[in-house]
């Protein structure tokens, strides 16, 4: 066992399975790793927390190792994300008023994110015609998938994120209380908080992100970029854990156990039922019953799931630059994609996985323009009609 205790932070949600459980199944152990998490509320905690040192390392939203390593935001403190704790898992959930709204004004399917993004549009324009206030949209973080998944998807049914309705910031396990006093009309956030709000009777899951983006890095395993290069074999022996970790939660056989471990209040604090319905990608999405079954609604080990993609760094990148966080720069493009480091992933795994057939071509699969090219951000950008692209 190493002498050194390791302090990691996590926010309650089920991308931080791997986490958990490469601590409470001895996976971490195994690799001769001594670990102290560290149960936190917010994305600031946590980012505060990893950059001056608290902790060694934390789960945390992809963007924001990004935007600490390009000093948006914040301090600039480089970080390294050497491993993907999930693909997908979030979802926009809504109120029942508001899904009522959309489903009345849809012109089709509202599996559909183009259908029910324009009926959003239709619904925000009643609204202003009869004086009501703007919508008010959850989402945890300004650098955060959330952030950006919300507005992928309602801009492209023309509703302008920054004038047409309200963005607001929540901490992750305060969303369904929000959602239940009316504070909000809409949240986008991960497992398993979207299920809480459905078992509540307070909420509809309109869309998987899924349905946005068919591959979406969401949280990674952080360190700054300082420890990594001083501490190079725990940071392959935290990588080594995690890898294991979530090859035992992808097999179906641990799920109930894994449920059962992710429950107690100083883990996730939610039922054993409701985490296992996540890790079964079959969720209830509606108060009267109604499930929708996907098996992408969220990836930890499977197809290449723990591996960083500069891919997706980019594409985060390039809706920091389109939302007006941050300049258009092939300096500031490179910095972002080196913050995904696949290279210390295999150093520490071995050979990497093949790429798995159900990857879309560009590595995103956007629900709609066109295909992303990480080489050419500008491109990327010229496509949208809604943004808040920086101009020199």
């Amino acid at each position: 066992m190493s002498d050194k205790k390791l302090r990691i932070g996590f926010i309650p949600l089920c991308d931080a399975t791997s986490l958990l459980i490469a601590v409470d199944k001895g996976f971490a152990a195994a690799e001769g790793l001594d670990i102290e998490l560290v149960r936190e509320v917010s994305w600031a905690n946590v980012r505060d927390k990893l950059n001056i040192g608290i902790f060694d390392s934390a789960h945390l939203i992809a963007p924001v190792a990004i935007a600490s390593s390009l000093g948006l935001g914040h301090v600039k403190v480089p970080i390294v994300a050497a491993f993907g704790l999930g693909v997908n898992g979030n979802a926009i959930t809504v109120s029942p008023a508001l899904h009522a709204a959309i489903t009345a004004n849809a012109e089709g399917d509202t599996t559909d994110p183009m259908m029910t993004a324009k009926a959003l549009a239709k619904v925000v324009a009643q609204r202003k015609t009869k004086g009501l206030p703007p919508l008010t949209f959850g989402m945890t973080f300004p650098f955060s998938t959330h952030n950006y998944h919300l507005r992928f998807w309602m801009a492209a049914g023309g509703v302008d994120p920054d004038e047409d309705v309200r963005l607001v910031v929540l901490p992750p396990p305060y969303m369904v209380e929000s959602l239940a006093n009316k504070h909000v009309d809409a949240f986008c956030v991960g497992a398993p908080w979207n299920s809480v709000a459905v078992d509540a009777g307070i909420g509809f899951i309109l869309h998987f992100v899924s349905d946005i983006l068919s591959r979406a890095a969401e949280k990674v395993l952080a360190t700054r970029s300082r420890w990594a290069q001083e501490n190079p074999e725990t940071l392959a022996k935290l990588i080594r854990a995690h890898a294991k970790a979530a090859e035992f939660i992808e097999k179906p056989e641990n799920r109930e156990e894994v449920a059962n471990l992710l429950a107690p209040a100083n883990r996730i604090g939610v039922s054993a039922e409701v985490i296992r319905r996540t890790l079964d990608g079959k969720l209830k999405v509606s108060p009267d019953g109604a499930t929708r079954t996907s098996d992408h609604y969220l990836l930890f080990g499977r197809e290449g799931a723990g591996r960083p993609d500069p891919v997706q760094a980019a594409w985060l990148y390039a809706q920091m630059v389109r939302w007006g966080q941050a300049r258009l720069s092939e300096d500031m493009r490179a910095a972002a994609i080196a913050v995904f480091r696949a290279d210390l992933y295999d150093a520490a795994i071995g050979t990497p996985p093949a790429r798995p057939s159900s990857t879309p071509p560009d590595g995103i699969g956007a629900f709609t323009g066109p295909a992303f090219n990480p080489r050419d951000i500008a491109s990327h950008l010229a496509a949208w009609r809604i943004g808040r692209v920086a101009t020199d």
